[in-house]
């Protein structure tokens, strides 16, 4: 059974994550958005604060990473909140503050929670303190992962990758980046492998940042690859390539990232929905919890809607990362709750612009800018389409050859 309240030993870590959203985050979101592609360097003590608080152990997660799965034995009837739950919580924290400044947070990047999914214990001893961006979108290759075309060759004993990824968050500041590639193209979803490439290797090169609807504060690089050599040991996981469970080791990142990004979507809805609240009230529009909806000015029964909606983004995103501290699957909850969250932070924060006319559509309040920042979290790590493919597939016990 969940306990829904905030367990006790996360409430100091969830109140800090606020404050630093509050009096950091917030505060520098708009001239950051304005100054597209110039680093945030008030984040530069923010990181090294969330990581003197993981070495003293008072936070067991921070943004993207510190996710890592741990196994649990379902025969003693004890249950665990770890840090996939510490994580998702802080997030919702920080992106009430802004989506696009925790996304450029020092060694907090999607590559991070990879890496915490599927290394070993060597790899994360030696990939301790890297700031990991995400590479898995193509030119060709969008939403279909399987279907990657940048190839990894072994040769001696290293591994040389060839291609081309699109959409990489922060591609252009990240010490290194997990670059999805497949070991023989010939055998399909089985044969891709992720990889751990750093900046400096040659054959990597950031070819250009793109230039943004939203999240602007955090960049998004092109990254080309050519002839570039990758130590063996760089490889996550196996490198042998089986059939039933090569892919699914890969996918199991996807259970761990897309609770965080419905966190992200969570906490940005949140925040519009409290600055619309505020904004109602002040124009003589009250919310009243103890009258029936359709007893409600129409503004306060759209708001009542939307808090609702929230409410199960909310709970299904706690379920998803509660599974992943239990060890127990999460693969349906973790696209549930990122479909949900996703389509309920576009919904949201759109609505709330509606709702407060001008004020909404100005630059006078954030609300326009969550709205444009809160797209993103309906696309990347797996589109709404997607997520509710797999959710159709799980739910009807079809493969993806069956389902498509």
């Amino acid at each position: 059974m969940i306990n829904l309240e905030t367990p006790r030993k996360f409430r100091a870590f969830v109140h800090q994550a606020h404050q630093v959203a509050a009096e950091m985050l917030r505060p520098n979101s708009r001239s950051y958005d304005l100054a597209e592609h110039a680093y945030p360097k008030e984040l530069d003590m923010l990181a090294a604060m969330v990581d003197g608080l993981g070495a003293s152990g008072t936070g067991s997660g921070a943004g993207a990473g510190g996710v890592r799965r741990t196994e649990v034995d379902g025969d003693d009837g004890q249950v665990k909140n770890g840090s996939n739950l510490s994580s998702v919580l802080s997030i919702m924290e920080m992106c009430w503050g802004d989506v696009g400044l925790l996304l450029s947070m020092p060694r907090q990047g999607l590559g991070n929670s990879a890496i915490a999914s599927v290394a070993s214990d060597e790899q994360l001893e030696r990939f301790d303190g890297v700031w990991a961006g995400m590479a898995i979108t193509e030119p060709g290759c969008g939403s279909d992962s399987a279907n990657i075309r940048t190839t990894a060759r072994l040769d001696g004993d290293a591994y040389v990758i060839d291609g081309e990824k699109i959409f990489v968050t922060a591609g252009g500041r990240c010490d290194a980046v997990v670059v999805w590639a497949t070991l023989d193209k010939s055998l399909g979803r089985a044969a891709i492998k992720s990889f751990v490439v750093f900046k400096d290797t040659p054959g990597m090169t950031v070819e250009r940042l793109e230039h943004k609807l939203g999240i602007r504060s955090s960049d998004t690089a092109t990254i080309r690859f050519e002839n570039c050599r990758v130590p063996a040991e760089n490889l996550l996981g196996t490198p042998e390539v089986d059939a039933d469970k090569g892919f699914a080791g890969v996918m199991q990142t996807f259970d761990n990232t897309r609770p965080l990004v419905a966190a992200m979507a969570v906490g940005c809805a949140r925040a519009s929905l409290e600055l619309t609240r505020d904004l109602l009230s002040a124009a003589g529009v009250e919310v009243d919890y103890d009258r029936p909806i359709h007893l409600q000015p129409s503004a306060a029964a759209s708001y009542l809607q939307m808090e609702a909606d929230w409410e199960a983004a909310y709970l299904l995103t706690l379920q998803a990362a509660w599974m992943a501290d239990n060890g127990r699957p999460n693969s349906l909850q973790a696209s549930m709750a990122k479909a949900k969250a996703g389509r309920v932070g576009n919904d949201i924060t759109l609505r709330c612009v509606e709702l407060t006319s001008s004020l909404g559509y100005s630059e006078h309040e954030l609300l326009e800018k969550w709205a444009r920042d809160s797209k993103i979290l309906d696309i990347f790590e797996g589109t709404q389409q997607i997520q509710q493919l797999i959710i159709a597939r799980r739910l009807l016990g079809k493969t993806s050859a069956e389902l498509k």
